[in-house]
């Protein structure tokens, strides 16, 4: 990528409909919204809600499956020069299994980030996520069906992630994406019901910074192949922590929601404190935490 700076998958689309408002062609990488096999209508409204310090989203990887991302969503991104690598989610190992085999060859895709950490479906996700063994089963079962670079998003609903990530790295993985957003849910307390349809969401934002830049530096030490940081970032501040902490690059999402030029105010931030602090690369500052 020619900086370290991505978009956090689910948070920006697909990348058309930021792009009267962000300059694509200046990210590392566009991480697209989860694609599966086929189409998927995603959770009953409503499914997002703000809440003190970020957002709960339950909206359960609607995406329009493999051939309409294909056919009717990548030619627009191979237009850009913006790194394209899409999120992959199934229902069982053989959905997961087929649709990666599915994207292996397609021009335009650069990498694959293997999705076994959504709080928000009923199968697949987090069941993967959590359970060393499907974790191992899923990862091995994806890299035999693709060549392309294979990145795993581990859950942050683990005690040890620094262990799932050793499983997925032995199977394969060529990189860690960590952290997906905490299982949480708000309530109406006029009507004392849940806010969201499906009751629980994925929280994200701001308040899960601190927790995901615990999990990286845990898993940083854990693990030789690269850690894509993802948790609450909206300044080159949290950017560079994730860095500091062991991630050689980080994806920014909830933030998107915001202020759709965050990624672009990162990847100044970055630059400007490697100049500062005298850095040649990025590759200086990844892991240089002093303790």
């Amino acid at each position: 990528m020619q900086n370290p700076v991505m978009a956090a998958s689910g948070t920006f689309g697909y990348g058309r409909e930021y792009a009267s408002l962000v300059d694509l062609n200046r990210l590392g990488a566009i991480v697209v919204k989860g694609i599966s096999l086929k189409p998927v209508a995603g959770n009953e409204s409503p499914r997002i809600v703000e809440v003190c310090g970020g957002m709960l989203n339950a909206i359960g990887l609607q995406n329009p499956g493999f051939e309409e991302f294909v056919h009717g969503y990548l030619p627009f991104l191979k237009k850009r020069k913006v790194k394209v690598i899409v999120n992959i989610w199934g229902h069982d190992l053989d959905e997961y299994a087929e649709v990666a085999g599915r994207f292996d060859g397609v021009s335009g895709v650069h990498g694959l980030e293997l999705n076994i950490s959504c709080p928000n479906i009923k199968s697949g996700g987090i069941a993967f996520g959590t359970d060393p063994k499907m974790t191992a089963k899923v990862v091995a079962r994806v890299r035999k069906n693709t060549r392309l670079p294979l990145i795993v998003k581990l859950s942050p609903n683990v005690t040890r992630p620094g262990d799932f990530a050793k499983i997925a790295e032995a199977n394969g993985a060529d990189a860690i994406s960590l952290i997906n957003s905490f299982p949480a849910m708000a309530i109406d307390i006029e009507t004392r019901r849940p806010v969201l349809a499906n009751v629980v969401g994925g929280l994200s934002g701001p308040a899960i910074h601190p927790i995901a830049l615990k999990m990286i530096w845990e898993t940083a030490k854990a693990v030789k192949i690269p850690i894509i940081g993802i948790g609450g970032i909206s300044s080159a501040r949290e950017a560079i922590e994730f860095m500091i902490a062991g991630a050689s690059a980080v994806a920014i999402g909830t933030a998107n929601f915001t202020d759709p030029t965050t990624m672009l105010k990162v990847i100044d931030g970055i630059e400007a404190y490697l100049v500062r602090h005298r850095m040649k690369s990025v590759r200086d500052l990844v892991g240089s935490l002093r303790t």
